[in-house]
């Protein structure tokens, strides 16, 4: 029984990102298959209708190169680079013509190599790609770096819905990595990437954190996002906080909204690989749906956004020190570049933005159902209800959806996802 007087979460969105390695390999695609691909993913009308995509400030571990867009020490160097402006920005354009309304989150891997120091305590500098601090010297200077790199993409016809600080922002061992402690990033927060954002005039909305929901066993890093909502000269400029599943429980997502209830959630980051069985498709869409998709929608996330949507059948492009043994949302066949595999994350994000618009609420829904049935119940802008279901069960389940004025009954099969969507 669906309650739409029992609201929820507004929800912004559901996608994949949109990494270097992903543009390259959408580009060695003939113009009609890419096309083709990119309608079936993107379009709300012709195809699974993705919503959100996230794309790196400056290189990440899934760049065809560890860059930046100021390598060469002062503001007054800043430009985009091939990986801008030969993959990243005509992607993004010709998805945007395909659906202008989607959202485009950004997050950085490293600051400028120049900014970096390997410890706040003796601030002697860090010519690393890997690991390090920002130089607190360079707070003013790396917000400039965030304010001229969403300006460039404006200029481009490419609005930037939202930015992080920081990617992954306690893990020092990634291939493009910068540690920043909850604390930095306060201070950068509030003494210079809030005010210069405001002062520029840019709506880009901030969230903080971006990285798991153990924070990395971190005993001083805990509740990382709640610190920060603590102070107030920082909190104002701060929408909520995104979160990956790389370690610790979900449940943290409710621990950091019933702390924080005024404050946004959203899920920015998973990755399927050789590690978790990352081909086989019925025990991943079962447990991707249950932990990434359902999992975070109920526990109060605005979105979720999976890692690079297209990878190749060598799981590349992948540098060294970044992840050689992931898999895309999709996998294309390297020796034709038109031959396509769809693994789970490509699945769970299409079952929810198929049905799932945005601007949709969360609603209650409650009723006499199997425990191995889990679901999420919305309703649409245009008045439409939507319903997103899971069956692990080995069995079909017959199952009766009601609103109070319409009803339909439907069997489950065993081992499934079901995307419903009506009318009232």
């Amino acid at each position: 029984m669906l309650n739409p007087a029992v609201r929820y979460q507004e929800m912004d969105g559901f996608g994949a990102a949109i990494t270097g390695s992903t543009c390259y390999n959408l580009l060695m695609m003939k113009p009609e298959d890419r096309r083709a691909f990119l309608t079936e993913t993107f379009s709300s009308k012709k195809g699974f209708g993705f919503s959100y995509i996230r794309v790196s400030i400056g290189c990440s571990d899934f760049s065809l190169s560890e860059y930046t867009c100021c390598d060469q020490k002062g503001m007054e160097n800043f430009a985009l680079q091939s990986e801008e402006t030969d993959y990243i920005i005509p992607v993004l354009k010709e998805i945007l013509t395909i659906n202008p309304s989607i959202k485009i989150m950004a997050a950085p891997w490293t600051c400028p190599k120049w900014m970096k120091v390997k410890s706040l305590n003796t601030l002697v500098p860090l010519d690393s790609w890997t690991d390090g601090q920002l130089n607190p010297i360079y707070y003013k200077d790396y917000a400039t770096y965030f304010v001229k790199w969403i300006q460039a993409f404006n200029a481009e016809g490419i609005e930037i819905y939202a930015v992080t600080p920081q990617n992954e922002p306690l893990n020092r061992k990634n291939s493009a990595s910068l540690y920043m402690g909850w604390e930095e990033q306060r201070d950068f927060i509030k003494t210079a990437l809030g005010p210069q954002m405001k002062a520029a005039g840019l709506t880009t909305r901030i969230y903080t954190f971006d990285h798991n929901y153990n924070y990395d066993n971190i005993e001083s890093q805990k509740d990382y996002p709640c610190k920060i909502y603590e102070d107030t000269n920082a909190s104002q400029y701060i929408a909520g906080s995104a979160f990956h599943n790389y370690g610790g429980d979900r449940k943290e997502l409710l621990n950091v909204h019933n702390a924080h209830p005024d404050k946004e959630l959203l899920f920015t980051e998973t990755s399927i690989g050789t590690w978790n069985s990352g081909r086989d498709l019925p025990m991943r869409l079962m447990d991707d749906m249950r932990e990434v998709a359902l999992g975070t929608v109920n526990n109060w996330c605005k979105s979720v956004i999976v890692w690079n949507l297209m990878l190749d059948n060598d799981r590349g492009p992948n540098r060294e020190g970044g992840c050689q043994t992931c898999y895309g949302a999709v996998d294309i066949n390297n020796s034709d570049y038109k031959t396509i595999i769809r693994n789970s994350h490509y699945y769970i994000i299409a079952h929810l933005s198929t049905v799932v618009k945005p601007g949709a609420y969360r609603i209650g829904a409650l009723g006499q159902i199997e425990k191995d049935i889990i679901y999420s119940a919305f309703e649409n802008v245009d008045g439409t209800y939507a319903l997103v279901l899971l069956n692990r069960n080995e069995k079909a389940q017959a199952i009766t959806v009601s609103d109070g004025h319409h009803q339909f009954t439907h069997d489950v099969p065993g081992k499934s996802v079901i995307s419903y969507c009506w009318a009232k």
